[in-house]
């Protein structure tokens, strides 16, 4: 075994456990590695003093890491003499079905530089009406103190956001807006691009309707994919991209379908 004399170190238990709380979150590690074996042994071979912490400890550790990072955001955000622009849109996770918002905060520093922070990600029970939507997004504004230094509020182009903004504008005091609120709503423009061309492919539709039909059904099963790997060996047609099927709100996924068929 190798082995190495180190000269003096102090261990730091608190510092330990802050780097791990770190690393956690940067890479979405779930709470209970701290309960496997192999990271158990691992640690002690690492550094045997340091004593593994529970899921919850890690947790509060978390939040911790979180209430202080929120902090120095909110003074940030504060100090920072520039109005806040939003973005916002809806996700809904691909295991539980659930709704959730983000809301990002936009803004230009004393440097002169764009930055953007991520200010609420919430999930947001159903139904998602234009009432519900706002209600979350206004109790943002109102924790973060944003309320009276927005400037914009981008959103993607559909009747259910057209709603929400009318009913953010009702509870925001119009002197707070600029010209009170005339230029508060703002179409995201990568959405309208994409409407375009979704309507420039539904025209075209017949054209590649059949691909998508064919790489749908290759792709339904791994049994059939794998099929289709060994018919292409067969018939020596090289192919070094895997099949694709489109998700239809995404142009470009349906080029890269294309691309790959």
């Amino acid at each position: 075994d190798e082995t190495m004399v180190l000269g003096t170190y102090h261990f730091n238990q608190d510092h330990a456990r802050k780097e791990l709380a770190h690393m956690i979150t940067l890479h979405e590690y779930p709470l209970s590695m701290v309960d496997h074996v192999g990271f158990k042994r691992y640690s002690y071979a690492l550094q045997p003093l340091f004593k593994v912490v529970s899921r919850n400890t890690i947790k509060n550790d978390i939040m911790k890491i979180f209430e202080y990072e929120k902090e120095k955001t909110m003074k940030l955000l504060d100090s920072n003499a520039s109005r806040i622009a939003l973005t916002t849109d809806m996700w809904t996770s691909s295991n539980q079905k659930r709704g959730f918002m983000a809301i990002t905060s936009h803004f230009i520093d004393v440097s002169w530089k764009l930055q953007s922070r991520l200010v609420r990600f919430i999930y947001v029970p159903c139904p998602h009406t234009a009432e519900v939507l706002a209600n979350a997004l206004v109790e943002c504004l109102l924790d973060w103190n944003l309320d009276r230094k927005l400037s914009t509020l981008t959103v993607d182009n559909c009747t259910t956001n057209d709603a929400m903004i009318e009913c953010i504008l009702d509870k925001l005091h119009p002197s707070s807006l600029i010209l009170e609120g005339k230029l508060f709503h703002m179409r995201c423009c990568a959405h309208i691009l994409n409407l375009i061309v979704r309507d420039g492919l539904d025209l075209i539709s017949g054209s590649f309707e059949t691909i998508r039909y064919s790489v749908g059904f290759w792709t339904a099963t791994p049994k059939r994919d794998e099929k289709f790997i060994e018919t292409a060996r067969q018939l020596k047609v090289e192919s070094t991209k895997k099949l694709e099927l489109d998700c239809k709100t995404r142009w470009n996924s349906t080029y890269l379908m294309l691309n790959t068929a």
